[in-house]
């Protein structure tokens, strides 16, 4: 089977309100609780894969002035979220919702639980309540809800997707046909862009850019993207194509990780990722002459392909900082393209990137996120520089293959093979240092 970009933009591009862990239990939640009939409900268990679980644990969930974990997502999403807004679930709670969900962690009504072994993105919910257990999973994708059932009875609704005639979910699938693309193919999915799309790629700008300004107007977070457009003004730090590229897209993350109630446009289902594949290339095109709109959308289109590509490698979730290494390479990939290289640069950017990032751990979404952001949006824009300027990684170095495909596989085993160990080390630190936060 084959796709379009429309296809591929559509599956792997959307809005996203919040840290999207937090939101895939929110949303499997609140698909569990939909079918239980009456007012409320008795009680709710939550069972994880590790990186969903690390990547929750410790980010702000928007709308709640502040509040955090993975069992106030679930009883979030079980009291207010609606599922049919996929990833912005949390676009409907209130105060009202907060409150309730506050009381049923207090009297323990939300259980949650770790499936150490489990491999691949994985969210499973129970609700009881009124004489009935529903149960929904949510995997492979975090908002792909495969699963509802209704007292051990299959439940048929909308909000599930459906499978392949070969039995395969749509985002595998699309994933098996990705992996199959050369790099030129992917620069070629670019000239099938329509208006229809070309506006929808505009939308992703204007998504991460109200987030951007909120976190430069605020200093919200860590305050990275405020920091350094400080830095500019006084003069510490010169403004160049790189400094913008890094507090655009950090701002971003800083409001996005301190629980702004604005979605981002996620790409590869991260709203960091989609900051990191949107903005550097946004910022680019202040220091470029003669470019119009059309073709720097392109090259955001063709970032949201690279990025899909390379977590169809490494897995939607890993070890490894998917900013940096998968969005990381979109965003060199469209900046390149952008500064008018062809194939070859952008194969010797997507190289330089890799060599230069690959060894960023993922410890779990935070407000420290923005420093990783500000990292891979510089070095995204200066890999794509240098690729330009014909400094290219050579292949007998390290992890870098002879072609980007054989790179970006490369970054795929690692992530997928040889960082298991590490990712469990990660989140053995993150529980360890919580429990002794408690004590």
């Amino acid at each position: 089977m084959t796709y379009t970009v429309k296809d591929v933009l559509n599956a792997q591009v959307a809005p996203a309100l919040g840290c999207t862990e937090p939101v895939a239990i929110a949303l499997c939640a609140a698909a569990a609780r939909s079918l239980i009939p009456g007012e409320d409900f008795d009680s709710a268990e939550v069972w994880l894969d590790p990186n969903v679980y690390k990547n929750g644990l410790a980010v702000t969930i928007p709308g709640t002035g502040g509040l955090s974990g993975l069992d106030m997502a679930a009883a979030l999403g079980a009291y207010g979220g609606d599922p049919s807004l996929r990833l912005e679930v949390l676009r409907t709670i209130d105060e009202k919702v907060v409150e309730k969900a506050r009381a049923a962690l207090k009297q323990d009504r939300i259980k949650v639980n770790l499936l150490k072994d489990k491999r691949g993105l994985f969210v499973r919910c129970e609700v009881s309540g009124n004489g009935h257990r529903a149960e929904a999973i949510i995997e492979g994708l975090h908002d792909n809800i495969s699963f509802m059932a209704l007292d051990g009875e299959l439940v048929e609704s909308p909000l599930v997707r459906p499978r392949t005639a070969e039995g395969k979910s749509p985002v595998s699938a699309m994933e098996l046909w990705l992996k199959s693309l050369t790099l030129n193919d992917l620069i070629a999915l670019t000239d099938q862009l329509n208006d229809e799309d070309v506006a929808f790629l505009r939308e992703g700008v204007d998504v991460n850019m109200r987030l951007a300004e909120q976190g430069l107007k605020f200093g919200m977070g860590l305050g990275v993207g405020k920091t350094l457009e400080r830095l500019a003004r006084q003069g510490l730090m010169r403004r160049d194509m790189l400094l913008a590229a890094r507090i655009l897209t950090s701002s971003a993350a800083d409001a996005r990780m301190a629980g702004a109630s604005l979605p981002a446009m996620s790409s590869a289902g991260s709203g960091n990722h989609g900051l990191t594949a949107i903005l550097p290339i946004w910022a680019v095109k202040d220091y470029v002459d003669n470019v119009d709109e059309r073709q720097v959308l392109e090259a955001i289109a063709l970032s949201h392909m690279i990025t899909a590509y390379v977590k169809a490698h490494t897995g939607r979730l890993s070890a490894i900082c998917g900013c940096s290494v998968a969005a990381g390479a979109g965003a060199t990939a469209g900046v390149t393209y952008l500064l008018g290289g062809d194939a070859r640069h952008i194969a010797g950017a997507i190289k330089n990137l890799m060599e230069d990032l690959a060894g960023v751990i993922c410890d779990g979404a935070k407000a420290g996120c923005a420093l990783k952001l500000s990292t891979a949006a510089g070095n995204a824009v200066q890999a794509a520089l240098f690729s330009l300027q014909g400094v290219n990684v050579h292949h007998t170095d390290g992890i870098i293959g002879l072609s980007p495909e054989d790179t970006m596989r490369n970054v795929g085993t690692l992530a997928t093979d040889g960082m298991v160990e590490t990712d469990r080390t990660i989140l053995d630190i993150m529980l360890s240092k919580r429990f002794s936060d408690v004590q």
